[in-house]
């Protein structure tokens, strides 16, 4: 669809639409970028104070991944105030608060229209120095690939819409939804890696692959190193999975190799949707053990090496 329209060219437009990156930047000054992204969505839990800050946790994680800081959001809100009450909005508004608060950024303003179904989520602006901006581009053949939350909040998301598995089931997913990227963020500034991306709606495999292409590189994953939420599996072994999944392999096609031996129900996994999941972030190999003590150091909730980058070929994910 965007190849239908004239891209946006400007010096200062530093990262656009011409990847598949998580955020836009624009050059300020020589030493101020802009980092703007937004995201919104439906309640994913009932909850309408966890939503909130799911919600918002996501829309900041883009900031997060570009290697920013975030300033300010704009609350944007869909809300059918004919059927639902207006203190479930004030809940969600307070949850999308409280995370814009713990990432020391502010909310000035918002919109709000009248919609058939609950939306929420933020439009964050942040800022990130022009030199030190992190894309899904920049990955080199060698480097190493870091994981900072596990897998499976859509698959439990699922489960628990269709009353597969009860609320304290849920936890460990709304837990993992509502953790801000910054100590992912931060460690990475601090350590220097080469790219970075957030796992959300392509799943692991999909936004692999964005790193992969835009970096012109392959990347193998290894399947068995990927930490994965209490009962994830377990769940996609009984066939619980989201749409992503099957849309993310037929999209990559040709392009996703698969050894032989995975089962099936952990590939679903791996391709599937992510709601606000962790960074993917890829290092030189000599500074890998210095990321993961930093992620660690700073209260990621994981930090596990799940793959490797090598030079180009046909193949652009490799699941092993």
């Amino acid at each position: 669809m965007l190849r239908q329209l004239e891209p946006f060219r400007h010096p200062d437009l530093l990262v656009g639409t011409g990847t598949c990156d998580d955020a836009g930047v624009f050059r300020l000054t020589d030493d101020c970028a802009l980092v703007q992204t937004t995201d919104f969505f439906p309640p994913l839990v009932n909850d309408p104070f966890a939503f909130g800050r799911i919600a918002a946790a996501n829309a900041l994680s883009d900031v997060y991944a570009m290697g920013g800081t975030p300033l300010t959001a704009l609350n944007l809100v869909g809300f059918p105030d004919k059927v639902l009450p207006l203190d479930i909005l004030v809940e969600i508004l307070r949850g999308g608060a409280d995370a814009v608060r713990e990432a020391g950024a502010v909310i000035v303003g918002g919109h709000s229209i009248r919609d058939s179904e609950v939306k929420y989520g933020l439009a964050v602006t942040g800022r990130v120095h022009p030199q030190r901006i992190l894309t899904n581009a920049g990955a080199r053949p060698g480097d190493r690939l870091v994981l900072t939350k596990a897998l499976g909040t859509g698959i439990l998301c699922s489960a628990a819409k269709s009353g597969k598995i009860s609320e304290e089931a849920l936890a460990p997913a709304i837990a993992s939804m509502s953790a801000l990227n910054r100590p992912g963020a931060e460690a990475a500034q601090a350590v220097g890696v080469h790219a970075c991306t957030d796992i959300t709606g392509y799943g692991l495999v999909g936004h692999a692959f964005e790193m992969a292409d835009g970096s012109d590189v392959t990347i193998t994953l290894e399947a068995a190193r990927v930490p994965l939420l209490d009962r994830t599996l377990e769940l996609a072994q009984a066939g619980v999975t989201t749409r992503a999944a099957k849309t993310a392999r037929d999209y990559l096609g040709p392009r996703l190799e698969i050894a032989p031996a995975l089962d099936e129900p952990l590939v679903d996994v791996l391709a599937n949707a992510e709601t606000s999941g962790g960074l993917l972030i890829s290092v030189a190999a000599d500074r890998c053990d210095a990321l993961v003590a930093e992620l660690k150091r700073r209260g990621a909730l994981v930090a596990v090496v799940v793959g490797t980058v090598a030079a180009a070929s046909d193949i652009r994910v490799r699941l092993a």
